[in-house]
């Protein structure tokens, strides 16, 4: 029977790694491999766990093809070899096979929603609840017929008449 592993340990097991800073991204901030890996569409969870059970060598030549392939930042970097070589220092020496790096929900990752669709979506859900909030402000007024003609009032009231005997 597989042993299965806490998430929180596991990922408690790769801060050092995950959290270490690779250098400066295009705009001037701090690049970690964490947020490097998630650039490059890999989970960062799973391949440091993937690297820790590689040789030393292996992982290093690996995680160096990975660095490569960001872009350059303002100052060009290192050699990512060296980098590389610094970073896989920090991961744990050994990583249990028989637990799994990180579980998953299925689904989570495979569907990617285009930026635009997002956007739309906020902006129909934006538009209705202006509308609503209109709606609810606006005074209900009910429309007179447009046939109708003005109504006298029931009782009218004349001015009243002089006393007898006063000249006016």
């Amino acid at each position: 029977m597989k042993r299965t592993g806490s998430v929180f340990s596991l990922a408690c097991e790769f801060d050092d790694f995950l959290l270490a800073p690779i250098g400066d991204d295009n705009n001037g901030m701090q690049l970690s491999v964490l947020s490097a890996l998630a650039r490059l569409d890999v989970d960062p969870w799973d391949e440091a766990a993937t690297l820790a059970r590689l040789p030393r060598a292996a992982a290093t030549s690996k995680l160096a093809a990975l660095i490569a392939a960001l872009p350059a930042g303002p100052s060009a970097r290192p050699d990512p070899r060296t980098i590389a070589a610094r970073l896989i220092a920090l991961l744990p020496t050994r990583v249990d096979p028989d637990v799994p790096p990180r579980p998953t929900l299925p689904g989570i990752g495979a569907v990617t929603r285009s930026p635009i669709l997002t956007y739309l979506i906020l902006y129909g859900i934006s538009m209705l609840l202006m509308l609503a909030f209109q709606w609810l402000l606006a005074s209900p007024q009910v429309p007179a017929p447009a046939n109708s003609a003005p109504t006298l009032p029931t009782h009218i009231v004349s001015p009243s008449s002089p006393a007898p005997g006063s000249t006016h």
